[in-house]
């Protein structure tokens, strides 16, 4: 979410045309002609952060920008050239990083959350700690996941770290309650 993707077609032969045609898993689908005869290029209902790519000795390919998770989905491609017609198909699949939130309950306990990060986080404690993970699913597969400390044994330090590991990167961070 939020990077730039650059997808690309299979190019055999002397291609004629290129077609991308977006089916996201919301909202209307998307379609992108370019003919290279004519190198006129046309578009119906895609956002304005989806275009073509030209770059010298490249084929053209499709440029999003700030990628958005509404538009996680498929992404085909379609060249018709002298050697044929060729597919290629992508799934589009959106990566949110949670934020971190460290806090003490009413109990004086350290508690941890990995907030609406898509796909789940995994939490862990520094010390060792018996505690679960319980994890809260909105829309759209974003999770929150809470941790309560737990400590393993009457001889903890004052000082509790909350480690985060995620698809799209490692956090930790350090409380005393």
């Amino acid at each position: 979410v939020g990077d730039s993707s650059v997808l690309t077609c299979l190019i055999k032969g002397q291609v004629s045309m290129l077609t991308w045609t977006i089916t996201p898993k919301v909202g209307d689908p998307c379609t992108l002609v370019y003919r290279i005869n004519t190198n006129m290029t046309d578009r119906t209902n895609c956002s304005d952060n989806i275009s073509w790519t030209f770059r010298a000795g490249l084929a053209p390919a499709l440029e999003i920008r700030q990628v958005k998770i509404a538009q996680e989905g498929n992404y085909l491609c379609k060249v018709a050239s002298t050697d044929g017609n060729f597919c290629r198909t992508y799934h589009l699949t959106m990566l949110a990083p949670p934020r971190l939130s460290l806090y003490c309950d009413e109990q004086d306990s350290p508690m941890c959350e990995a907030v609406a990060g898509k796909l789940p986080a995994q939490l862990s404690w520094v010390p060792g700690s018996s505690s679960t993970a319980e994890e809260k699913h909105q829309n759209n597969r974003i999770v929150t996941v809470l941790s309560k400390f737990t400590a393993c044994s009457t001889n903890v330090t004052s000082v509790t770290t909350c480690m985060v590991s995620h698809t799209a990167g490692n956090w930790s961070q350090s409380i005393a309650c």
